[in-house]
């Protein structure tokens, strides 16, 4: 299994020498990562999978230093489960030269947040006519249950916080890999605000690099 932390950078997009189609791609600038820590099947984690650090901070807690002082300052640490961890030791690195164009990746992100938002905007309700005795109600909700149980049922769709999610995203081909700026060109569109953290997996042979 191959994985990476990377940062949401921006949308553009790139033509295709062979068709000349225009293809829309988000680039990402992923890793270098460095391995923090293994957690074994056997170990009282009771689970496989690998915690990788990327990115530089300039100032760290003596609390979130603690477990990577000898890897350097990191501004994120995010964990990956898998099977796949035999040749993974710490203070590995994990570049993009672990990937492939045409690898089909799966990516993890935080949506963008758009504060208190109606059921218009929420869910895609048409509201209410905007004639025919109809006032101030254009887009409210309108009836959120009868009279009988005398309370509102879980799962009612109604107005509150939207965005600001975990959305993963499956099945998105690499177009382009730069490997001199650590960047993936990733066809199509991504969840998340731009400098957003993104996790990224996909199935395969890992490349690293021993430290």
């Amino acid at each position: 299994m191959k994985f990476i932390l990377g940062i949401k950078k921006q949308m553009t997009q790139i033509f295709n020498p062979e068709s000349g189609d225009v293809i829309p791609v988000t680039v990402i600038n992923a890793g270098p990562c460095r391995v923090v820590r293994i957690k074994t099947s056997d170990s009282k984690d009771g689970y496989s999978s690998v915690i990788l650090g990327l990115g530089g901070k300039k100032k760290l807690s003596k609390r979130e230093l603690g477990p990577i002082k000898d890897l350097g300052n990191l501004s994120y640490i995010k964990e990956f489960r898998s099977d796949e961890l035999k040749d993974l030791k710490r203070g590995d690195t994990i570049t993009v030269d672990a990937f492939e164009v045409g690898d089909k990746v799966k990516v993890v992100g935080i949506s963008k947040g758009k504060g208190f938002q109606g059921v218009v905007k929420r869910y895609g309700f048409h509201g209410h006519p905007g004639t025919h005795g109809t006032k101030d109600q254009e887009r409210s909700p309108g009836s959120i249950g009868p009279t009988a149980p005398a309370r509102v049922f879980p799962g009612m769709r109604m107005a509150g916080h939207m965005g600001a999610e975990r959305v993963t995203v499956k099945n998105l081909a690499i177009a382009k890999i730069d490997h001199e700026k650590n960047e993936l060109y990733i066809k199509g569109a991504i969840p998340g605000a731009k400098s957003g953290l993104l996790l990224l997996s996909c199935a395969g042979a890992l490349k690293i690099q021993k430290s």
